[in-house]
């Protein structure tokens, strides 16, 4: 049985990631100025990397919260 705790780890976390993975790739692509990470490609993929693993974990703690609502 799923116990609701790791899915509001996985909800909080996620948004954490999303958080920081949206500003890092802003500033990688130089739309965010004003930090040594403006318009470095290095900040950009790291974005994207937390980005992809912020959805990932929203998807999967659907598919708890899905699992658990079944049964």
């Amino acid at each position: 049985m799923m116990r609701w705790s790791q899915i509001v780890l996985y909800v909080v976390l996620a948004l954490a990631l999303l958080r920081f993975g949206v500003v890092w790739t802003l500033q990688g692509l130089n739309l965010w100025g004003g930090s040594f990470m403006s318009g470095s490609p290095r900040w950009l993929v790291i974005g994207l990397v937390l980005v992809i693993a912020g959805i990932v974990l929203l998807v999967q703690a659907g598919l708890l919260l899905r699992r658990r609502a079944r049964g």
